[in-house]
């Protein structure tokens, strides 16, 4: 069993609602970190619906007989070997359950799991670790938050006003966690014309008083609206891979660079 962090640096990536695209943010992020030659990993802590492996082409079709990972009393002298693609590190409930199988576990067992993700599984003394949160503030958020050794915590949103108000939620989490906020990401901010290049929004602004920047958050990136963000996360082989020049890149490597300047 790992004493120490499983990273020098762990940064949650939360939201207030689904839908967002959390996932996206987390997964692109970590590849755009990786291309700095940090060692990296990804933590698919979304116990109970699990996104990253589908993303990544990584599904396995039926659950494994027992959740050994909950339920081994002898796991603790175990090392959990983590999936790896693009050079990264990942783990996630969805290596182990079925890709249309529900996650049922008393909330005993969950505290469990996710001690072992942290704890168990060979990250082998990562650069950077991200945790992909579920959304919400729940009590699993809780434990997430509160029970780990957080460097910081990015909040992504949509130009929505319910997913700034449900994001200063999040916020309001880490910060009573005492989690230091690195700033915040705006998903499909905007649709980018292929043809004359104009930004045109696809939603009316959130007004600021009641945005996630009303807050004091840091703007990391604007992420604009890209189908092809979205067909690379359905095909296994994400935009960092695809497009990486892409603007979506360009701000996901923006959101690396915040990272790496503030934890270098």
């Amino acid at each position: 069993m790992n004493a120490g962090p499983p990273a020098r640096t762990i940064i949650a990536v939360g939201s207030g609602k689904g839908g967002v695209g959390k996932s996206t943010v987390s997964l692109n992020v970590a590849l755009a970190l990786g291309d700095t030659g940090a060692r990296v990993g990804l933590l698919d802590a979304d116990l109970f619906g699990p996104n990253i492996p589908r993303m990544l082409n990584l599904m396995r079709r039926e659950s494994v007989s027992s959740w050994e990972l909950a339920r081994n009393p002898e796991l603790g002298a175990t090392r959990i070997e983590p999936m790896e693609k693009f050079g990264m590190k990942i783990m996630s409930s969805a290596f182990i359950i079925g890709e249309d199988h529900p996650l049922t576990l008393q909330s005993s067992f969950v505290d469990m799991i996710v001690r072992q993700f942290f704890h168990d599984v060979a990250w082998d003394d990562l650069d950077y670790l991200i945790v992909d949160l579920p959304p919400g503030t729940a009590d699993l958020h809780q434990t997430l938050v509160s029970r780990f050794p957080l460097s910081a915590a990015i909040v992504v949103v949509t130009p929505e006003d319910v997913a700034h108000l449900d994001g200063r939620k999040a916020i309001e989490m880490f910060r009573r966690a005492r989690v230091r906020m690195l700033g915040g990401v705006e998903n499909m901010t905007f649709l980018q014309c292929p043809h004359c290049k104009e930004e045109i929004e696809l939603l009316p602004r959130v007004a600021a008083e009641r945005s996630i920047w009303s807050r004091g958050v840091s703007r990391l990136a604007q992420v604009p609206f890209d189908p092809n963000v979205a067909i690379a996360g359905e095909t296994g082989w994400p935009v960092m891979i695809t497009a990486p020049h892409s603007e979506a890149a360009l701000a996901f490597r923006a959101v690396a660079e915040a990272i790496r300047t503030a934890f270098p």
